[in-house]
């Protein structure tokens, strides 16, 4: 394999080019064919990770290539790289070998590529592309990628309300994912509840019970009820704290219209206030949403 070498002669905009191509190159092409493989030539994946290592060195590389993170609709960090650099980074402990610490150094960065631009069209794509990848790695017997692979799907959560769907389609064949993505929620709830979907989540996970109850109307193995009964513990707990929060949410709202009326009834500046700049819509909506739920 040839050294690259990337040439800042032509400026600054030359450069930024180069770098997003060169990142782009190494991670569609080099990366894959080099480190996809089972058996991987030590010598090769030094000269891919001096590469890499290279483009990212760069000055202000990290903010030019962010700034490219997606080339004509398309990232230079695909989600199935993302995966293949996610288990190079976390392999098992008797598979760790030199080159992971150097994977363990940039991984970071090459996520954030991966995985920014939030609300997008391409991160909602990504997003569906990643979950799969991400609910495979989670059941592989390694906490690290484990717990990494776990963070990454509830992201895919966070970003795409698709991927609830596509939880639901994937979730007979990978119970035990569900088992530790369901638990990471309801302990960590207070981290994940302002960035999920209240009602999506409630939706799937309704459908998830309907699933157990239909798995367990039929002849299955010990192991397997286990699983799915542990499933319908997490599915309650969670609905439990999605209750309560709505709960609080409106005992909130209670407590403020009490508040404003107090205000209107013994202020003697209620008089002035402009009532026509007031936005009644909001208010509607509002209190609709209250009593329909």
């Amino acid at each position: 394999m040839r050294r690259c070498t990337f040439k800042a002669g032509g400026g600054a905009t030359t450069w930024a080019v180069d770098l997003i191509v060169g990142m782009y190159i190494w991670s569609h092409f080099l990366f894959p064919v080099v480190c996809g493989k089972s058996n991987v030539n030590p010598q090769s994946r030094d000269l891919v990770l001096q590469l890499v290592e290279r483009i990212l060195s760069g000055p202000k590389a990290r903010t030019i290539l962010l700034n490219g993170a997606v080339r004509k609709g398309e990232r230079i960090v695909p989600p199935a790289v993302l995966d293949l650099l996610m288990r190079a980074t976390f392999p098992s402990f008797t598979a760790r070998v030199k080159a992971t610490e150097r994977f363990e150094t940039f991984y970071p960065t090459l996520k954030e590529l991966a995985l920014t631009g939030s609300g997008t069209k391409t991160t909602k794509q990504a997003s569906q592309q990643l979950l799969p990848f991400a609910i495979q790695a989670i059941q592989e017997n390694n906490s690290e990628l484990t717990k990494e692979a776990t963070d990454l799907f509830i992201w895919c959560l966070t970003q795409n309300a698709e991927c609830y769907k596509q939880w639901e389609k994937l979730y007979v064949e990978n119970v035990g994912a569900t088992i530790i993505v369901l638990q990471k929620l309801s302990t960590e709830w207070r981290n994940y509840s302002a960035k999920i979907s209240p009602d999506t989540l409630k939706v799937t996970l309704k459908h998830l019970r309907a699933k157990n109850e239909d798995v367990l109307s039929r002849n299955t193995y010990p192991s397997q009820v286990a699983s799915i009964k542990e499933v319908d513990k997490y599915c309650k707990t969670i609905l439990m704290k999605l209750t309560r929060n709505f709960g609080c949410m409106k005992g909130s709202v209670l407590v403020l219209v009490l508040g404003i009326g107090l205000f209107f009834t013994l202020s003697p500046n209620a008089e002035l206030i402009n009532w026509e700049n007031i936005n009644w819509e909001k208010f509607q909506v509002l209190f609709s949403s209250l009593q329909s739920s």
